[in-house]
């Protein structure tokens, strides 16, 4: 019995107070400031790309791995979801109708060919290497789509693990981090002009961060045809998710409605994917003034930085041992066939 006056004692039933999110997106803050400092002295990283970076060196560091693991991880686990949601939300202002339109028939149908080929591809090969949960389709969708935004979109449909998107999100983005070394290094063996080399990159290349980072090596030309053709493949992110979306509404019809009494039917689209479709159409009508476009993709980057970096703090590298040369084998394959596939494509429409 608890004596008169004292606080009794905690029991097993007693719910745990919720932990602040406070440290942990004061932590993603401070890792987005650090990775806008070094893609300012070096403007050939792109800040995407050094968000995560941070963010697997902040779960690993002594002393900052304790913050990460404890105190951290609720903002961190905040800002690599919710933040997320937001920034793709407002990638949408980065495509309208008329970009895509005047792409061409056939640039359209080839970026459509790539994405295929590369998504299916991926995915088989994922599941034939005996990668776990849903890997094999996160990482399909980032080398096809657009990187970490399309990982982050289609894990909140198939409520993948944090682990399963962290893991995706760090192969896709170290994977196109090679693209910026290396695809300028072929242009000129290849025999590709300034402006198939541009389309190349936006057919090839995963963020569009990493595309603007390979494409400028070539001059001002190759990068707008290539932002226009990664735009178009970041297009495809809604029809994507509806699909993953359809496909699971349907496997769980199949699997009989005892099985799935009580658990909530995934969405065919997810209200952030509306409101990325939302955006599109708000740029398409062309009455967003130029400088608040600018301003919402600033806005947009730093939301996907702090996202990134959550979602690099939530890889542990030691627990990876078991998968990593499966991991390191779907990566590299996936890169020479989203490559391989986006060059044929650029010589066959050029």
């Amino acid at each position: 019995m608890a004596l008169l006056g004292q606080r009794p004692r905690a029991t097993a039933t007693t719910p745990p107070r919720p932990s602040s999110p406070l440290p942990g997106l004061a932590l993603a803050a401070l890792g987005v400031a650090v990775a806008w400092a070094t893609h300012a002295l070096f403007p050939a990283v792109p800040m995407l790309t050094a968000a995560v970076v941070l963010g697997l060196a902040a779960a690993h560091v002594p002393g900052v791995r304790a913050v990460v693991r404890g105190r951290g991880k609720a903002g961190l686990s905040l800002a690599g979801k919710r933040l997320m949601r937001l920034g793709i939300v407002l990638l949408g202002l980065k495509l309208s109708l008329d970009d895509v339109l005047g792409l061409g028939w056939a640039t359209v149908a080839m970026v459509l060919g790539v994405v295929a080929a590369t998504f299916f591809g991926t995915w088989w090969l994922g599941r034939r290497l005996g990668l776990p949960g849903d890997q094999p389709l996160l990482i399909a969708t980032g080398y096809s789509i657009c990187g970490a935004s399309a990982i982050g979109a289609v894990s909140e449909v198939t409520e993948s693990e944090e682990r399963d998107a962290a893991v995706s999100v760090a192969l896709v983005t170290l994977c196109g981090t090679l693209a910026i070394a290396v695809l300028p290094l072929l242009q000129g063996p290849l025999g590709l002009s300034d402006a198939e080399f541009g389309r190349w990159a936006g057919a090839s290349v995963h963020d569009v961060g990493q595309v603007v980072a390979t494409a400028q090596t070539a001059g001002a030309g190759a990068l707008g045809d290539a932002v226009l053709v990664k735009l178009m493949r970041v297009a495809v992110l809604a029809p994507l998710v509806a699909a993953v979306g359809l496909s699971l509404r349907a496997r769980s019809a199949a699997r009989g409605a005892g099985a799935t009494a009580g658990k909530r039917r995934p969405p065919v689209l997810p209200l952030f994917v509306a409101g990325f479709l939302g955006m599109v159409a708000v740029r398409s009508t062309g009455w967003v003034p130029g400088s608040v476009l600018d301003l919402a993709g600033h806005v947009q980057e730093l939301l996907l930085a702090a996202a990134l970096f959550g979602l690099g703090a939530a890889v542990d590298l030691p627990s990876l041992t078991r998968t990593g040369g499966r991991m390191a084998a779907l990566g590299l394959s996936a890169w020479v066939v989203v490559a391989g596939v986006s060059y044929v494509g650029v010589v066959l429409t050029a």
